[in-house]
């Protein structure tokens, strides 16, 4: 068998020599990020303030013909950077709601989608998203139906 050896930075691109060496130890912590045409800002940043930054939805799909969208809301933006400038991610950490049945409602008049605030998700390892995947959203109550 013959193998082709790459000596770094020569016949390989540079970025992918900075990807193949690995992360830098070191994480940058923001407390907001504007990408998508959005200013996301955490929870704990906005907390007081006149606009309301937080809240995140990722639009997702499964295997089935059920697509699924995740609405959460922004604790902390995470930097990771590669041994190189250029190579940079950035990561959303966010709480999850529970977008079942009983987590989720959508008005038929209105389409209107109704989050229950109370039914957040436990125990979840994902609680990481990539920053581009993320739209942004409002949270507010529910609007009365009564005529008064």
């Amino acid at each position: 068998m013959i193998y082709n050896v790459y000596q770094i930075g020569r016949s390989a691109a540079i970025s992918l020599s900075s990807l193949s060496l690995g992360l830098e130890r070191k994480v940058k912590c923001y407390n907001g990020y504007f990408i998508n045409g959005y200013v996301f800002h955490t929870e704990e940043y906005g907390h007081g303030k006149r606009a309301y930054n937080n809240g995140v939805c990722v639009k997702g799909s499964t295997c089935s013909e059920f697509e699924v969208d995740y609405y959460g809301k922004l604790e902390e933006v995470v930097e990771l950077q590669y041994h190189s400038e250029q190579n940079r991610v950035f990561l959303f950490k966010c709480y999850w709601y529970d977008t079942t049945d009983r987590g989720i409602r959508v008005d038929p008049h209105y389409s209107l989608i109704e989050i229950n605030l109370k039914a957040r998700l436990r125990n979840v390892n994902d609680v990481f998203v990539f920053a581009k995947q993320c739209q942004q959203v409002y949270y507010t109550y529910t609007p009365s139906f009564r005529k008064d």
